[in-house]
């Protein structure tokens, strides 16, 4: 056996461990995990963190906390929700990627990024919840009107 097949075998292992772990973990919560998987990181030098200390406060899992004079990060628990870049007062501080189960990847780090996209899933949304709810859909066109 070669080395290179050694080493994707301990890394697969060590992947599905902290998937693993992290199913765990979200469960004893209570907390769904919607995407793939996802990245979150926090600049800290704009940060403004022992000024604010907002994003800590907004995270509904308590990825974010306070650590020895910065923001520190628990990525196991963090679910890409992108809370924090909505609460954060500095653009750009904190960059949240994440992966769609149909494999789209989004990034954010500005609030308005944040709401933009929650604005659009928001729309499509309504829109399906109205067609599931109308039996002829194409009998209410707005064009009639």
């Amino acid at each position: 056996m070669n080395i290179y097949d050694l080493l994707s075998d301990e890394v697969a292992e060590i992947k599905e461990e902290k998937k693993n772990r992290r199913a765990e973990l979200l469960e004893s919560i209570g907390v769904e995990d919607r995407f793939e998987d996802g990245s979150i990181k926090i600049d800290m030098r704009t940060c403004r963190g022992l000024e604010c200390n907002l994003c800590v406060k907004s995270c509904p899992t308590n990825a974010l906390y306070w650590r020895a004079g910065e923001i520190g990060i628990e990525e196991d628990l963090c679910i890409h929700c992108t809370a924090c870049v909505l609460s954060c007062c500095v653009d750009n501080c904190i960059k949240v990627t994440r992966k769609r189960p149909d494999g789209k990847t989004e990034t954010y780090s500005t609030p308005k990024e944040a709401l933009e996209v929650n604005r659009i899933i928001a729309a499509k949304n309504r829109k399906e919840r109205v067609e599931s709810r109308i039996e002829n859909p194409e009998e209410c066109s707005i064009s009639k009107y």
